[in-house]
């Protein structure tokens, strides 16, 4: 069986976790990092439809596909 290294932001989050932090702090830092998250992928489509010139249009004839 091969072991796997966490990542920096996993042993980040740990150590916030071995706080034992309130749950309202714990939505907070889920909150912080859904929408942390969603803004990069947001970022990415809009550079993906900038680069092959993806238009409105396209984009609603593959939402009715």
């Amino acid at each position: 069986m091969q072991t796997q290294k966490l990542s920096a932001l996993q042993l980040e989050l740990l150590n916030v976790y071995s706080f034992q932090p309130k749950e309202e702090d714990l939505l907070a830092i889920k909150t912080l990092l859904a929408k942390y998250f969603s803004g990069k992928l947001q970022k990415n489509i809009q550079k993906a439809i900038k680069k092959r010139n993806i238009t409105e249009e396209d984009l609603d004839r593959w939402l009715n596909e």
